[in-house]
């Protein structure tokens, strides 16, 4: 199910501005979650998680009960949503309030890299795991970050305003965020490693 898109909402901080959701052709949530939806009269097709939150969900809307404590909630949703034949997946709450599950989740995007097509929206950012090639349109002026996770090795960009010429990143040691974009569009590629790409809001 490529041409599906999903909304996963986890239990991070809430958008402050919800998009469009009848876009999606799936609405979830873990379960620590899914008060922000019902406190915004959206009716997900099922809620996932340990089921340790104290709030009731309506009878109508699919619970799935995931008490493994081996994977974080993030995980198990992923791994649900990939037995249901669901690829494109556009995740809320994925950052703010505890930093380490932010970091967690990275780390699981990094593990589904092969399975899954995942983007994340917080209300500063859109950020994701980005291809040996991407390439982002529509960004100019706009302030681009690029995070090595541990390293990104010989990357090559193009519409930047501070370009990488087969450099190399690496956390710890060197980083690009804070660059900005030139032009509406943006080439980035990279020969081996993990590379998330930030892209700061329009404001």
């Amino acid at each position: 199910m490529k041409d599906k898109k999903v909304f996963l909402l986890l239990n991070g901080e809430p958008p402050t501005e919800l998009p469009d959701v009848s876009k999606y052709d799936i609405i979830c949530a873990t379960d620590g979650a899914y008060h922000f939806l019902e406190e915004n009269n959206i009716i997900p097709n099922f809620v996932c998680g340990d089921l340790d939150s104290s709030q009731e969900i309506l009878k109508n809307i699919e619970v799935i009960h995931t008490p493994n404590q081996n994977f974080t909630d993030f995980d198990k949703a992923l791994q649900i949503l990939f037995d249901k034949g669901y690829i494109s997946i556009d995740v809320f709450g994925a950052s703010g309030k505890e930093q380490d599950h932010f970091l967690g989740n990275l780390h699981s995007a990094i593990q589904w890299k092969n399975k899954l097509e995942l983007t994340f929206f917080d209300n500063h950012s859109s950020y994701f795991l980005a291809d040996k090639s991407t390439e982002i349109t529509n960004c100019k002026d706009q302030i681009i970050s690029l995070v090595p996770f541990p390293n990104a090795i010989n990357i090559f960009t193009k519409g930047l305003e501070y370009e990488l010429n087969k450099e190399s990143l690496t956390f710890g040691e060197r980083i690009g965020t804070r660059n900005k974009a030139t032009k509406n569009q943006i080439n980035i590629t990279f020969e081996r490693g993990n590379l998330f790409i930030f892209i700061q809001h329009k404001t």
